[in-house]
């Protein structure tokens, strides 16, 4: 099965079902270790934040068809990727567009923590707010919102609407290889831009260029829409996009040959 996987991929791909699996087993076991929140990305300025997180939320998934789409394109195109360049190149460009993806998410996410610090306008019930969240993890109920508020003066529905985006935005984390994943499908686009790619459904030959480059378009302008439910970090996968073509656009001209 995994004869034709080049070995970064490989080692990629059984980490990232290693950990998936280490998750669903925590979870199942009902001992309260929740390593999507340990683990995944938290906004910088949140009491959940750990600059491990950087790197460690790219080996977590949320669901299983999370997991499956990230990792068939993983192998894919990585495995194509790294024959072409090497273990080493490759490597780096999966990690730069890993790391860029998580540092535009969350720096735009965190001057929106900024934004809702100020719109709360109380120093004291942030910090019991992020005291509460640090002690139990982000386990959090509307009854303890609703304490600290009444506790602190917090006197306003503005307030109070702020008080809970800003616990939102604290508890729920990035995670995914997406962002890498991005920057890898942005490098073949650039490389191979006439190779056709055929899409399941509808089962027709696309250009890379096209298929591709309006994925990347599609994920820009979500990433400026604010619809309800939609748990998809879209940055994240523009800010890896962004690295991965940036980065074989400077092997390119620095007359680099991996191909």
């Amino acid at each position: 099965m995994f004869g034709n996987i080049q070995p970064v991929t490989k080692n990629l791909l059984l980490l990232n079902v290693a950990m998936f699996l280490l998750t669903l087993f925590f979870e199942y076991q009902g001992q309260g270790i929740n390593l999507g929140s340990l683990l995944g990305a938290h906004y910088f300025g949140t009491p959940l934040f750990e600059p491990y997180q950087l790197i460690s939320h790219f080996f977590m998934h949320g669901n299983f068809f999370h997991i499956l789409m990230n990792m068939y394109i993983l192998v894919m195109f990585g495995s194509f990727l790294e024959r072409l360049w090497g273990p080493k190149r490759y490597f780096i460009l999966y990690i730069a567009s890993a790391l860029g993806a998580v540092l535009l998410y969350n720096s735009v996410g965190f001057f929106q923590i900024l934004e809702l610090k100020e719109t709360i306008h109380n120093s004291n019930a942030i910090a019991a707010l992020n005291g509460l969240l640090r002690e139990t993890g982000g386990h959090i109920t509307d009854g303890n919102l609703m304490e600290i508020a009444q506790r602190y003066g917090i006197t306003t529905q503005v307030q109070y609407n702020a008080l809970g985006d800003y616990a939102i935005k604290s508890i729920v984390p990035m995670v995914g290889a997406s962002g890498a994943i991005f920057g890898l499908l942005a490098a073949f686009a650039i490389l191979f831009p006439n190779t056709e790619l055929m899409l399941l459904f509808p089962p027709i030959p696309i250009k890379a260029k096209w298929l591709i480059g309006g994925y990347f378009v599609f994920e820009v302008y979500n990433s400026f829409q604010n619809n309800a439910g939609d748990n998809v970090a879209h940055l994240a996968h523009v800010g890896g996009a962004i690295v991965g073509a940036i980065l074989v656009l400077i092997w390119r001209r620095t007359g680099k040959n991996f191909y």
